[in-house]
């Protein structure tokens, strides 16, 4: 028995990762933080950057309350999960600004935004405030990659779809109209519609 406890306490985190991917999956399935997935995957590279910087926050937002869980009390976890995240969040934004600031400007206020996205303070409540260090990284990795997994879904089909490349790199045939709605925020709501009924169809089938 002693042997199988501290078996399934190895596997914890990485049960809690793969969970992440797809059970759990932010965009796909509990179609968590829809602000910035539809607002910035008008193309592959600002979805990949947004993807990035939210998983930065919620690997280090999750590391920090679980470092903390046991000095949390009542009522005030949600002011030091907030501070928590606001900290790591101004990290992101500043160093976007400082290395990519196009990218940043592309982004505009989404980065900021990552602050009230309640995929993170979902986490910091569901898990880091009640699992161990490596079992509450495990969680915010894998539903950090799966996030930027559903985000540069979202991205490469708009991309492809309204400008027929993909990263500036044309790849479409000579003659491709481009769908310019995939631009638009119809674009964003039409894609993610499509895509979560396929998601839903293959779950059911399965």
């Amino acid at each position: 028995m002693a042997d199988e406890s501290t078996k399934s306490g190895q596997l914890e985190p990485v049960n809690h990762f793969i969970r992440g991917l797809w059970a759990e999956n932010a965009v796909f399935r509990q179609l968590l933080g829809m602000c910035p997935t539809l607002a910035v995957t008008g193309a592959l590279e600002p979805a990949l950057t947004m993807g990035i910087a939210t998983t930065f926050v919620l690997v280090c937002s999750n590391i920090v309350v679980s470092l903390m869980r046991k000095l949390l009390v009542g009522h005030l976890r949600i002011l030091m999960f907030t501070l928590t995240i606001a900290t790591f969040v101004t990290i992101a934004d500043l160093l976007l600004k400082a290395f990519r600031p196009e990218m940043s400007v592309k982004l505009g206020p989404y980065v900021p935004l990552i602050i009230v996205n309640c995929l993170i303070i979902g986490r910091a409540e569901a898990c880091a405030s009640r699992k161990p260090l490596i079992t509450s990284f495990g969680d915010a990795l894998g539903m950090g990659t799966g996030f930027t997994l559903g985000l540069c879904v979202l991205g490469t089909i708009r991309e492809i779809l309204a400008d027929g490349a993909i990263l500036g790199h044309h790849i479409m045939p000579d003659g491709f109209v481009a769908w310019n709605v995939m631009k638009l925020p119809a674009g964003a709501f039409l894609t993610l519609g499509i895509l979560l009924g396929l998601s839903n169809w293959l779950c059911k089938k399965k």
